[in-house]
């Protein structure tokens, strides 16, 4: 299964965005960290298409 180029512009965006809120947790609110980073690896992930 192959996913079109508009939902992987979407993925690296959403990655974007929560590498943006991982970076403002480290400086801000240090105990939202282990929320955030499931969420940023998965994008990641999703947007190089390796699952």
């Amino acid at each position: 299964m192959t996913r079109s180029a508009k939902h992987k512009g979407l993925y690296w965006l959403l990655f974007f965005v929560f590498i943006i809120l991982f970076i403002y947790a480290i400086v801000v609110r240090w105990e939202y960290l282990t929320l955030i980073i499931p969420f940023y690896c998965t994008f990641f992930v999703l947007a190089l298409d390796i699952i």
